[in-house]
């Protein structure tokens, strides 16, 4: 389970860094069935596969996080093999939970700063962001929604395409490089996060350039995320460099294609942070 899920989380079959992190965690629980001679091999393994699995994707820092969260817990805190497996139990089903209703917590922090009426701009494809807007929309409030496209995978379609199934929510899909063209209709742009480090939101490609503009305009921006994506130790974001043909399906000779998946932001461009512990500005 821990080398499937390692090549699961390489070959990015699944998008979302907080299904990822609790993916990568719950396979932490094919040590539990293991014989250990000692608990000293026992840790060994322990940090060797939660090694393994955080390295799959360095940029996800919720998963790191997740990751360190088990192995800090279990090192040298028990005295037998048996002792070190429940700590292990005991640590996945607790991250595994504070993930997940993280996830719901915040959506539905996020979906109380919505107000009747609003017109916002988003990017990309976040859950949570989602799941604020169908939370909002119940609750009668009407929205309309400018989603990019968000080249080069197009995950800004599958957001529209979503967005376009819930009542009271009219979405409206564009190019990136449309979005300063629309960005004075708007009272915010509403987007997720991959993480937030010390001064800087790491988040799809894109988010950077839009935020920069909605400063110019004087448009507010709103990033909504679970807590767990928040980081204040030592984790070093790793981008991730996808494939030339994402962005141009043939070689072109003599070009060199760049296809980053996340920029930085810095989040004194960002006005509102809203997680699932506390809404603040940065």
């Amino acid at each position: 389970m821990i080398d499937e899920t390692i090549e699961e989380i390489r070959r990015m079959q699944t998008h979302s860094s907080s299904v990822v992190a609790v993916k990568a965690t719950v396979a932490l629980g094919e040590l539990l069935d293991r014989e250990y001679r000692n608990v000293e091999e026992y840790e060994r393994d322990l940090e060797r596969n939660a090694g393994a699995l955080r390295r799959a994707n360095p940029s996800h820092a919720s998963l790191h996080k997740a990751m360190r969260g088990v192995v800090d817990t279990v090192l040298g805190a028990a005295d037998t093999v048996r002792e070190a497996k429940s700590l292990t139990e005991a640590e996945i089903d607790r991250i595994t939970e504070e993930i997940e209703t993280g996830k719901r917590r915040a959506a539905d922090r996020a979906a109380d700063t919505f107000d009747d009426g609003e017109t916002f701009l988003t990017h990309d494809f976040s859950s949570t962001v989602l799941e604020a807007i169908e939370t909002a929309a119940a609750d009668g409030r009407h929205l309309t929604a400018y989603v990019t496209e968000a080249r080069p995978r197009y995950l800004g379609r599958k957001t529209a395409r979503t967005l376009a199934e819930i009542d009271r929510v009219e979405p409206h899909l564009l190019v990136d490089s449309a979005a300063g063209y629309v960005l004075d209709r708007c009272d915010r742009m509403v987007v997720g996060m991959d993480c937030i480090v010390g001064d800087t939101l790491y988040n799809r490609v894109g988010t950077f350039p839009l935020a920069a503009a909605a400063d110019v305009v004087d448009v507010p921006v709103t990033v909504v995320g679970s807590e767990s994506k928040v980081i204040t130790d030592d984790f070093v974001f790793e981008n991730e460099t996808r494939l030339p043909a994402e962005v141009a399906r043939e070689p072109i000779e003599g070009v060199t294609i760049e296809n980053p998946a996340y920029d930085a932001t810095p989040v004194s461009l960002v006005d509102h942070v809203v997680t699932d512990k506390e809404r603040y500005e940065p």
